[in-house]
């Protein structure tokens, strides 16, 4: 689906100004605007991401570009800014200037960070402008099988009955892995040891080993090792159960409420015109509700979820202000 630029007109409409001349002002001010608008894109958009070529931000950058770039008629193309746990992407679409042209891939990462580091430049809930979302990738609690528990709730009363005595990795601090066990301690009343780790592969291959009791990771990352029985899966963090894995329960399902996925979506610096946002908005929520764009995301363990504009910025706040409840209990700091 191509978007028709004069959708904009739309947006023109005639402000309710006290005189004439405070009209005209007006009505001019906003025609430039749309006018600036109707002409993008013109060249080529950068869409930033924090965490490196390969990676699941990345893959998800590049499906998302190349939908906008098939729709709006000018490449968007994905620029690798990786580190700081994606602050330092953040902080480059910040400074940009908000004229449509550099969009950042925004992260969970992005609602975390803004509680967990103390010393940044920016605060990601001010200065950035939300687009459209989500795509979200659900993560799943895995012991090893030899440890004894079968489900979820016994997991859970292990944890209370041999308190400090269960290892959980995640690929790090400040992740969103660590973060859903935090989260799940604070929830469940439980004392469960966070390990963390540089990254999911070397956690994994410890769990598979047996140096570890459980370990938090994302459903793609997991579903080689529990396909092929390595692992045994608990319960994943998502509200409701992933797509693929059906059988698996939600942790929600035990203890009501409990909802930690990764998801990703898109944004613009905080001063973007309104209606470059919301050409972009409905182009990116589009691509989100297409069935071959949601089969793609599904392939890889995702969940597409078209989000619009102001919808997302609600869902970035709720995000940003859970996690900072999760980071004062925990007392987690990354700087």
């Amino acid at each position: 689906m191509t978007l028709p630029r004069r959708r904009l007109l739309q947006f023109v409409a005639w402000p309710a100004i006290g005189t004439v001349i405070g009209a005209v002002i007006g009505v001019a001010g906003i025609w430039s605007v749309a006018a600036f608008a109707l002409d993008y894109p013109t060249r080529p958009v950068r869409l930033v991401e924090g965490f490196g070529a390969g990676g699941t931000p990345d893959l998800t950058s590049r499906l998302t570009g190349q939908w906008l770039s098939e729709h709006l008629g000018q490449p968007f193309v994905v620029e690798n800014r990786p580190g700081a746990g994606s602050n330092i992407a953040a902080q480059t679409v910040v400074a940009a200037a908000p004229d449509g042209y550099t969009l950042l891939t925004c992260l969970t990462a992005n609602s975390i960070n803004e509680s967990l580091y103390q010393k940044l430049d920016f605060v990601f809930t001010r200065d950035i402008a939300p687009v459209a979302g989500m795509i979200i990738f659900p993560m799943v609690l895995l012991v090893n099988p030899s440890f004894p528990v079968k489900s979820f709730p016994e997991f859970i009363a292990y944890a209370k009955a041999n308190p400090g005595k269960i290892n959980v990795a995640s690929p790090g601090i400040g992740t969103p892995m660590h973060m859903s066990i935090e989260l799940l301690k604070m929830t469940a009343g439980i004392d469960i040891v966070h390990v963390p780790y540089r990254g999911p592969t070397a956690a994994l291959n410890d769990l598979i080993a047996g140096q570890i009791q459980a370990f938090v990771v994302t459903v793609p990352t997991a579903l080689g090792s529990i396909r092929a029985e390595k692992v045994r899966p608990l319960a994943v963090t998502s509200a409701t159960r992933a797509d693929v894995l059906p059988d698996i329960p939600s942790v929600a399902e035990v203890l009501p409420g409990f909802d930690a996925v990764s998801w990703s979506g898109t944004c613009a610096p905080k001063a973007t015109p309104p209606a470059i946002i919301d050409m972009l908005s409905a182009g990116i929520t589009a691509g989100f509700a297409d069935p071959q764009f949601k089969a793609r995301i599904k392939d890889i363990g995702g969940e597409a979820k078209p989000t619009p504009a102001a919808d997302f910025g609600k869902f970035i706040t709720e995000e940003t202000n859970k996690w900072a409840k999760v980071i004062k209990f925990a007392g987690i700091k990354a700087d």
